[in-house]
C-alpha cells in the first residue's frame, strides 16, 4: 500500500534588505522547492492597466515613463519618503500580490511535486503572513555587507527608507525557527540551506 504523499510545507524567509533572502530562496529551488517571488509578482502587477490607473489616480501622471508605464524608481522615491503614501501603494498592490501568492501555494500543494514552498516576500511579517508559514528562516547579514550590496546596486538610500517602515530585524530573528548566516560567502550559504532542507524533509 502506497503511503500518502506529504503536502509540502511552507517556508517563509525573513531578513533585512540586501541580506540575501533571494539567494537563499534560489538555493531551496535547486533542492526541489517551489519559490514564490513576491517582488516579481508586484512588478508584473504594475504593468496591469487597472493597477496603473489606480496608481496614477493616487500619485499623478508624473509616475509614468514616456511609454505610459509605471516608473518604479519614481514611485519608490515618493512612497519611501512618506509613510502615508506607502500605505496607499500597499493598499493597491498587496491584496493583489497576496491573492496571487495564495493561488501559487495551492497549485504547488495540489501538484505535490515540490518538497516545500518557499515564500520570498520582503514584507512577510508586516502583512501578517508569518503565521501562514510552517517554518520561518532568518537570513543574518552584517549591516556593512548589506550596505555594500546596496551601494553596488545603487539602492543604499532606498534600503534605509524601506527598513525604516519595517518590523525590526531583532523581532524577525526572534520568531524564526532557524537562522542562516550570510556573512561568509556563497558556499557557506548553500551548505546551510542544504542542512535546513534535510532537517525539514528528513
Amino acid at each position: 500500500m502506497n503511503k500518502p504523499k506529504k503536502k509540502p510545507i511552507i517556508i517563509g524567509i525573513l531578513g533585512g534588505v540586501g541580506s540575501g533572502k533571494s539567494a537563499v530562496a534560489a538555493e531551496f529551488a535547486k533542492l526541489g522547492c517551489g519559490v514564490v517571488d513576491a517582488d516579481k509578482i508586484a512588478h508584473e502587477l504594475l504593468d496591469r492597466e487597472a493597477v496603473i490607473k489606480k496608481i496614477v489616480a493616487s500619485f499623478g501622471e508624473g509616475v509614468l515613463d514616456r511609454w505610459g508605464r509605471i516608473d518604479h524608481s519614481k514611485v519608490a522615491d515618493i512612497v519611501f519618503a512618506d509613510a502615508d503614501k506607502l500605505l496607499v501603494l500597499n493598499g493597491i498592490i498587496h491584496p493583489l500580490v497576496l491573492a496571487r501568492v495564495e493561488v501559487l501555494i495551492k497549485k504547488a500543494k495540489r501538484q505535490g511535486r515540490v518538497k516545500a514552498v518557499v515564500l520570498d516576500m520582503p514584507l512577510l511579517m508586516e502583512v501578517g503572513w508569518a503565521k501562514r508559514c510552517d517554518k520561518l528562516i532568518f537570513v543574518e547579514c552584517d549591516e556593512r555587507i548589506r550596505a555594500e550590496r546596496g551601494e553596488k546596486a545603487g539602492l543604499e538610500g532606498g534600503r534605509k527608507y524601506r527598513e525604516k517602515f519595517q518590523i525590526s530585524l531583532d523581532k524577525k530573528k526572534s520568531i524564526a525557527d532557524n537562522t542562516i548566516d550570510n556573512n561568509s560567502g556563497f558556499s557557506a550559504l548553500a551548505g546551510q540551506v542544504t542542512d535546513i532542507f534535510f532537517l525539514y524533509n528528513g
